[in-house]
Order: C-alpha cells, then sequence, then structure tokens
C-alpha cells in the first residue's frame, strides 16, 4: 500500500542560552524565541482509514509542549544546550516512544530558520 504523510503543528515560546558557542556570540546570551514544532507521520493507512488519529498524536506531543513552555529549556533534563537541532531530537525520541512510530519533527525557531529530525 502506498505510504501516506500527515502532519501537525505546535507551538511554543522559552528563553535558552548555548552555553557551547563562544564568548560574544549573541545566543550564547539569554534570548527566547516563539518556536513552532511541525510532526510528520509517515505510513501505511489503517483499518480506520488513518495514518494515525490526530487525537493520539496530540496525546503524545502536547504533554511535551507543555513541558517546554514558558520555561527556560536549559533547565529541563536532555537540553542543557538547546539548540534547534538538539530540541528537535529531544522531542522526536520522546514523540516516538509515546506512539511507537518515528517522526520526523522539524522546529522553526525564526520564520526563515528550521532545523529537522
Amino acid at each position: 500500500m502506498t505510504a501516506v504523510r500527515l502532519s501537525a503543528s505546535y507551538y511554543f515560546d522559552a528563553a535558552r542560552q548555548l552555553p557551547n558557542l563562544p564568548d560574544g556570540h549573541k545566543c550564547k546570551r539569554l534570548h527566547g524565541h516563539g518556536f513552532r514544532i511541525e510532526v510528520r507521520i509517515e505510513g501505511p493507512i489503517d483499518a480506520r482509514g488513518f495514518v494515525i488519529d490526530y487525537a493520539e498524536l496530540d496525546a503524545a506531543v502536547q504533554p511535551l509542549i507543555d513541558m517546554l513552555d514558558h520555561r527556560l529549556l536549559n533547565e529541563i533534563e536532555g537540553l542543557t544546550n538547546p539548540t534547534s537541532e538538539v530540541i528537535a531530537l529531544w522531542l522526536k525520541e520522546r514523540i516516538a516512544a509515546a506512539i511507537s512510530r518515528t517522526p520526523t519533527v522539524r522546529i522553526y525557531e525564526s520564520p526563515r530558520h528550521w532545523v529537522e529530525a
């Protein structure tokens, strides 16, 4: 059967510092972003006619978004160096564990800068 791809978007605002950058780099200082997250699942359509029910996906993703929203990301376990790359992998691992599928996670830290894992 042909695979189908679906996607859902999520949003959170958070602050971060990137401690592994050289002194003087603007992102080493405390700063914030309005992050947009896209979670994509690809696979065959099941007996219900879904790749995955959006409600199932939301149940896996929204608690993670709530953990990140309006937080200093550096204080969250696994995010001591919260680059967008690290955040995307952190989300991907936790979403995959919750839904037993491997998603693609795209994270936008600005309208023109994004990372995909």
